[in-house]
């Protein structure tokens, strides 16, 4: 599981008219701002992810559109997208890779990552990189509620597991707070920091459509670690709305999302340790989620069926990460010589 705030559902955000490009001159924000992508099939949320960008008020001194091994899409990108720069993943295929090119390409001193099927609100680049006036911040990440493919979300999902889909969950906090880590999809970070460190390990994150994750934690132990006192803030001003597609409103996705998730952490231990690394996954397990599962279970009683939904969801959400991590942890063992 990744840092974020608590759960919500938001508003539908109105998608408007292409704006302009992004002027550069001193009323632009020093910030890069990446938006990775990988597929056709999300274009029309690539170009409302940009488009929400440079609407920003004060604007990026750049945006950057990195796209992931599919020439076609970089092409059609370069035609099509104004006010932003497109380059192609020069690293490992997946997110990390691609993560790592913007990076690298980023000329301002923070860089801004926003999913491509994410659209930010107004005011959230402003609020993203205003507490780096403090030099003991070296990360960022705001608030990122669920935009689900129906009109409400689905009553059997539980909020807690909100993650599940890139999204704010219970169980985070609900104010400016210190976190181990954002959310990969709403975050920044010190650009030469983040590069001196080595970015982001390619030893997690996602390939393509597979559910792997935590490379933005695995990262931000390192960024934290690398700066006495350094800290990474939870803004919830910094908000976004982030699609959810059909395909993982499926308990089949949920379910394999949680077992890959604990395949992550079983990684990000390997590499951080188990106390960051694991820090905020047994507080969820041994507190939010039990009594989470506990209240639904107290809907059902009062003839709410579909509390039976979320808590049975919970606790199968609950054993597959679990079962992935000890997985995961199996597999180094038998590795070792």
């Amino acid at each position: 599981m990744e840092e974020s705030v608590a759960a919500g559902t938001g508003e539908q955000a109105a998608v408007g008219p292409v704006p302009p490009p992004v002027p550069a001159d001193r009323t632009a924000l020093a910030a890069s701002v990446v938006i990775c992508a990988y597929t056709e099939r999300r274009w029309d949320q690539t170009r409302a992810a940009v488009d929400s960008v440079l609407s920003q008020l004060p604007p990026p001194r750049e945006v950057i559109v990195v796209i992931d091994y599919n020439a076609a899409l970089a092409e059609r990108a370069r035609h099509e997208l104004r006010g932003v720069t497109v380059l192609e993943n020069a690293g490992i295929r997946g997110l990390s890779g691609a993560r790592n090119t913007g990076l690298r390409a980023a000329s301002q001193a923070i860089t801004v990552f926003l999913d491509d099927d994410a659209e930010a609100r107004p005011g959230w680049l402003a609020s993203l990189i205003e507490p780096y006036g403090e030099p003991e911040v070296v990360a960022t990440g705001g608030q990122i509620f669920p935009r689900w493919p129906g009109p409400r979300r689905p009553a059997w999902f539980p909020p807690s597991f909100d993650w599940v889909v890139g999204c704010s969950y219970l169980g985070l906090p609900d104010s400016v707070a210190r976190v181990r880590n954002p959310i990969g999809a709403n975050m920044s970070m010190r650009t030469a920091l983040a590069l001196d460190v080595g970015g982001f390990s390619t030893a997690v994150g996602r390939v393509g459509g597979k559910p792997r994750g935590c490379e933005e934690t695995e990262l931000a132990i390192r960024l934290t670690a690398a700066k006495p006192g350094g800290s990474v803030l939870y803004l919830p001003a910094a908000a976004v709305d982030h699609h959810v597609s059909r395909d993982r409103i499926r308990l089949s996705y949920f379910l394999r999302r949680c077992w890959s998730e604990g395949l992550s952490k079983a990684t990000v231990v390997r590499l951080a340790g188990s106390g960051p690394g694991l820090e905020r996954e047994r507080r969820q397990a041994a507190s939010v989620i039990p009594r989470s599962i506990l209240a639904d279970l107290r809907c059902l009683g009062r003839g709410e069926l579909m509390a039976l939904g979320r808590a049975a969801a919970a606790c199968g959400g609950l054993a597959a990460a679990a079962t992935g991590y000890l997985a995961g942890r199996l597999a180094m063992i038998a590795r070792q010589p």
